[in-house]
C-alpha cells in the first residue's frame, strides 16, 4: 500500500487549565472533579481541518478533566489523516469522508492483527459557500452555477446565470476567482457529492477527496481557503462553516427556496439520511440525502467521522481512545462543538449508536 504523506509536523496540541466544573468523561463513567481521572498518557490523532475548532475545545475540556492526559490532533487534512491512521502512526482518524471499500479491505498499523476499523460520525457541519465580492453582501446560487463557476465555465460576476439568481444584487464585472481545496479534503468531497448528485450533466464527475477539475486556485486547508477567500478580489470558496469568520456565505437554492446554511438544517439532513449499504453493523457511515428540496434541510452538509480500530494492538491506547472519542460524540462535547464551533449535535439516537459502538473498542 502507498502512503503519500503522512499529515503536517505542526499539531492542535491545547494544554490549558480551564476553571471548570463540568463532569469528566472517561472509559469509567463521570466524575465530580478533574482530579479524580486515572487516565494518563499522550494519544496523537489528526485529520479533517473542520474540526479544528471543535477538536480545541474539546482538548482543552477533556484535558482539564484528565490532567494526566495529552491530546494532539494535527488538522492536515481528511486524506491525509487517514493516510496516518492506516499507517499506524495516529490513534484514530478525523474525516469528512467515510472509509473507501478498498481502504477497508487493508490493513490498519494501530489495531491489532485481522482486525479493522469503522466510521464513527462525531462532528456535523454545513459547508459554507464564502464569498468576498465588493459592493455584494447578499448571494443566491443553485447548483448548477456553483457547478458552473468551480469549473470555470462561467467567470465574471456579472455573469447572466449570476444574475439571474440575484436580480437585485449590484454584481460587478470582476472576475471571479474559484478557491478550492490544494489537498485531499473531506470537505471537498462532500462539496463535489453535492453538485454530482444534483447536475450531474455540469458537475460530471464523481465525488473525491481530490478536487477533480483543473481550474481556479488551490489552497491547503481549510484556513487556506479562507484565507484565499478574504485577501483575494472576486473569490468564492467553500469551507467548513465554523470558519466563515466575516466573509459573505452565500444563501444556496433548495426547492424553491434560497436557504441560508444552519446547524439546524445541517442537522435535519443528517437525520434524514439513511446507512451506506453494505457496512458492518458496527460502521456508522451515512449517505447524505444531497437532493432533498425541503427548505428546512441544507443539503451542503458535512459529517465528519473518527475513524477508530475495534481492536487496538495496544490496550492503553485503546483506552484513551474510548475515553476521549467517547467524551466528542457524548452529550457533553456535543454541546462543546455547538457552543465554540457552531456544529449540529448529533440527535440523541445517533449519540446513542456511537457510544454502543465505542463500548466495544477492545
Amino acid at each position: 500500500m502507498n502512503f503519500k504523506r503522512f499529515g503536517r509536523p505542526a499539531v492542535v496540541a491545547v494544554v490549558a487549565a480551564l476553571a471548570l466544573s463540568s463532569c469528566a468523561a472517561n472509559e469509567g463513567g463521570s466524575s465530580d472533579t478533574a482530579s479524580d481521572s486515572t487516565l494518563s498518557g499522550t494519544m496523537n490523532a489528526g485529520g479533517a481541518s473542520s474540526q479544528q475548532a471543535a477538536q480545541e475545545a474539546w482538548i482543552a475540556t477533556f484535558q482539564t478533566n484528565n490532567p494526566d492526559v495529552t491530546i494532539n490532533y494535527d488538522p492536515s487534512g481528511s486524506g491525509a489523516g487517514r493516510e496516518a491512521f492506516i499507517a499506524g502512526g495516529s490513534a484514530f482518524a478525523g474525516s469528512d469522508s467515510y472509509l473507501k471499500d478498498d481502504e477497508l479491505t487493508g490493513e490498519f498499523g494501530s489495531c491489532a492483527v485481522d482486525t479493522k476499523a469503522v466510521d464513527l460520525p462525531v462532528y456535523i457541519s454545513p459547508i459554507a459557500v464564502i464569498f468576498n465580492v465588493e459592493g455584494v453582501d447578499d448571494l443566491n446560487m443553485d447548483a448548477e452555477t456553483l457547478a458552473k463557476i468551480f469549473k470555470g465555465d462561467i467567470t465574471a460576476w456579472d455573469d447572466a446565470a449570476i444574475v439571474a439568481l440575484n436580480p437585485d444584487a449590484s454584481l460587478p464585472s470582476t472576475a471571479i476567482t474559484a478557491v478550492h481545496r490544494s489537498d485531499d479534503s473531506g470537505t471537498t468531497k462532500n462539496f463535489t457529492d453535492y453538485l454530482n448528485q444534483n447536475v450531474p450533466d455540469v458537475w460530471d464527475k464523481s465525488a473525491a477527496d481530490p478536487f477533480p477539475y483543473q481550474s481556479g486556485e488551490g489552497a491547503q486547508g481549510t484556513s487556506g481557503v479562507v484565507s484565499a477567500v478574504t485577501n483575494g478580489v472576486g473569490t468564492i470558496g467553500y469551507a467548513d462553516a465554523s470558519q466563515a469568520g466575516e466573509l459573505g456565505v452565500a444563501k444556496i437554492k433548495v426547492g424553491d427556496t434560497f436557504v441560508q446554511y444552519s446547524a439546524e438544517a445541517a442537522a435535519e439532513v443528517v437525520a434524514g439520511s439513511p446507512a451506506v449499504e453494505g457496512r458492518e453493523a458496527n460502521d456508522l457511515a451515512l449517505d447524505l440525502n444531497r437532493k432533498t428540496t425541503n427548505a428546512a434541510e441544507y443539503p451542503l452538509v458535512l459529517v465528519s467521522y473518527a475513524v477508530v480500530c475495534t481492536e487496538y494492538a495496544d490496550p492503553a491506547v485503546a483506552e484513551l481512545v474510548k475515553a476521549y472519542v467517547g467524551f466528542m460524540a457524548g452529550a457533553e462535547g456535543q454541546a462543546e462543538a455547538a457552543d465554540k464551533a457552531g456544529a449540529a449535535p448529533l440527535s440523541p439516537e445517533l449519540q446513542d449508536k456511537v457510544a454502543a459502538v465505542i463500548e466495544t473498542i477492545k
